[in-house]
């Protein structure tokens, strides 16, 4: 075999060989996505069960679970479009908030709405506006994913609502969200609520709480009962002490998410966080 002869297979094995440490999410990149993604994994570091970059982690025995998820994290943004440098930045947002400060939210559990396994390994504390849009996109969605999979007996809901001055009407919806929970029907009139978002007005309140099985009388009585907005008056006061400025804002077993709020994103750090608490640490490899 002449020598040329041998290069040209050398490179073709080469060329149909994947990357060490390729995980399944990767291998559909193109060539050009792959050597983005090979940068990213090449320089970026596992804050978990590795000292190592991501594609070292990988390729050690046995293998960090995290540095696969986030070798999957790394390629579904690369195959998004997503660019060097946003992709990088949500690395940081993700890390900062798994490994957190060292300071946990204080949240009343007491009185709050609860969904979810109370043996759940996660829970996950939501400050969230009654009229706050992209709460009643991302909310449902955490609902359908605890559910069932993939958060299923993983992670527990727990509500808390947080008035925004700037949404029009945010209180007295809040007061609508209080008072369904005091009645004993808060998951249900919040789906009902977030999922007729655009249809809102102050005056259609007792109608949703009539279509999910409360008594619209009793409803607007207690829209009007001063403790009622005293339990919202509390739960906004927490979230106030808690550092909360915006909704959405979760709190992963005490931690505050600063992370990208896509609903994919979310539920990949939650399902992080279980694995961590059961000790999954190791991926199958």
């Amino acid at each position: 075999m002449t020598k040329r002869l041998l290069a040209a297979l050398i490179a073709t094995v080469a060329l149909a060989t994947p990357s060490v440490g390729w995980t399944p999410a990767c291998d559909a990149l193109t060539s050009a996505q792959k050597r983005l993604a090979e940068r990213l994994l090449a320089s970026e570091y596992v804050y978990d069960c590795c000292d190592e970059t991501i594609a070292r982690c990988l390729t050690a025995r046995p293998t960090c679970a995290l540095a696969v998820r986030l070798a999957d994290n790394v390629c579904r943004r690369v195959a998004q479009g997503q660019d060097e440098a946003r992709i990088r930045r949500a690395l940081s947002r993700r890390a900062r908030s798994m490994v957190g400060s060292g300071t946990h939210a204080e949240v009343d559990l007491s009185s709050a709405p609860t969904f979810g396994s109370p043996d759940a390994a996660v829970t996950v504390v939501i400050y969230a506006c009654a009229r706050c849009p992209y709460c009643s996109r991302l909310v449902p969605a955490l609902h359908r994913a605890v559910t069932a999979e993939p958060l299923q007996g993983e992670a527990r809901l727990v509500f808390r609502a947080f008035p925004i001055r700037g949404h029009q009407d945010s209180t007295e919806a809040g007061l609508a969200f209080v008072a369904a929970a005091e009645m004993g029907r808060f998951w249900e009139f919040l789906l009902y609520a977030y999922g007729h978002f655009e249809t809102f007005s102050v005056g259609v309140q007792p109608d949703w709480a009539a279509a999910v099985g409360l008594d619209p009388v009793a409803f607007s009585a207690r829209l009007t009962d001063p403790a009622t907005r005293e339990a919202l008056v509390a739960s906004k006061k927490e979230g106030l002490v808690n550092g909360v400025e915006e909704t959405p804002t979760l709190f992963i077993n005490g931690r505050q998410w600063v992370g990208d709020l896509e609903i994919e994103e979310v539920i990949n750090a939650i399902e992080e966080e279980a694995a961590q608490v059961r000790g999954r640490t190791w991926a199958d490899r």
